[in-house]
């Protein structure tokens, strides 16, 4: 289904009021996201509306399951805390008419439906060091949340999604195959990752051996789905909830630091752009530790540095499998778009390893 049929869609969930019109909105690499206006009583009112993407998430009930168990939690420390502008610091779930968190269509395809939250943007880029530090400081606080997330555990949206010794196999199978005969115009990004492949599994080796521990966290933080707030450019909300699941927050931290320390654009072309910013991965820190304090242990903290360059890796390493499987997964807008995103990762991860020092020092100074 490609085309959001408003109307039908749109009258599935328990929105009230006379119904104005709808658009596509956003540019996620996964959902289908819609945004429609409503009249209620004089006053305009927007929702938005994704089709959840099944091929990625099998199981869009247990998806949803999630996303409104974590958002009432929220809301509820929020609401415990005193904190004002409730609709605005935490995503509401739209139930539908028969009251589950979603709906489906007339050709089976499952749909979700949030209050849009008005006076608000997201950043492909850090502009400033004020602006990464109170990006860290959002994730910071979203994990702090969700620390006394209570039992049962939630569910695995998608199963191994950090989990780089299952990413790595998966990449030889589609070596092997080489299905659009493509792996020979990635010959050095090809390279690179298996001659990383052990350093890669760092995260995932000590979340497996309980050196650092397992919770709640976002699993995607990468700082274009944390919502900022128009009135004091201050983080507002975490969006893109798809992935909260049970993790490690170097998971969440690490999305972070790839992207805000990195001087360039997710799929820069110009790979000579792309560098690691020490003084932005300071001032995110700088957010992110303060509210962090108490809960992260020590192998945890020592981990920080490793933990960009992890995600960044395993980044590339999907970008690149996407790229040999011919664009399954990821939207693309040119022919070449998830391997320009795998060399833009790559450039990234060598300047990671130039300043490598320069991190380290960083995280022992501000976590004392």
């Amino acid at each position: 289904m490609n085309n959001f049929d408003s109307i039908d869609i749109a009258n599935k969930f328990a929105i009230f009021g006379e119904f104005l019109d709808a658009r596509s909105f956003g540019n996620g690499h996964i959902n289908d996201t819609f945004q429609s206006r409503w009249n209620q009583a004089g006053t305009i009112v927007r929702y938005t509306h994704q089709r959840i993407n099944e091929k990625i998430f099998l199981r869009p009930d247990k998806v949803m399951e999630n996303i409104l168990r974590v958002t009432t939690h929220i809301a509820g420390r929020n609401r415990a805390a005193g904190i004002y502008d409730l609709s605005r610091r935490c995503l509401t779930v739209v139930p539908a008419r028969d009251g589950k968190p979603w709906a489906r269509d007339a050709q089976g395809g499952w749909w979700r439906t949030y209050l849009f939250i008005e006076d608000a943007y997201t950043r492909d880029s850090a502009s400033s060091p004020s602006e990464a530090r109170f990006l860290g400081e959002g994730i910071g606080c979203f994990q702090k949340q969700l620390m006394d997330f209570p039992l049962p555990r939630l569910h695995d949206s998608i199963e191994n999604f950090h989990n780089m010794e299952k990413r790595y196999n998966r990449f030889y199978e589609i070596l092997k195959n080489d299905p659009y005969d493509r792996k020979k115009d990635a010959a050095c990004e090809v390279k690179f990752l298996l001659n990383n492949e052990e350093r890669g599994s760092i995260l995932v080796q000590a979340l497996r051996e309980g050196r650092i521990s397992e919770r709640i966290c976002h699993n995607d933080a990468k700082m274009n789905n944390i919502l900022i707030d128009n009135k004091d450019s201050k983080a507002l909300c975490v969006i893109d909830l798809d992935t909260v699941m049970p993790g490690s927050s170097l998971f969440d931290l690490g999305d972070l630091i790839r992207t805000v320390s990195n001087t360039a654009q997710e799929d820069e072309k110009d790979v000579q752009k792309v560098s690691f910013n020490a003084e932005l991965f300071e001032c995110l820190l700088e957010g992110y530790l303060p509210q962090m304090r108490g809960f992260l242990n020590q192998q945890e903290i020592e981990l920080i540095p490793e933990a960009g360059r992890n995600i960044t890796q395993i980044m590339a390493l999907r970008f690149l499998a996407d790229y040999l499987e011919g664009d399954r997964y990821f939207r693309i807008k040119r022919p070449e778009h998830n391997l320009d995103r795998c060399r833009a990762q790559i450039a990234l991860i060598k300047s990671m390893d130039i300043n490598c020092e320069i991190a380290r020092n960083i995280v022992q100074k501000l976590s004392h």
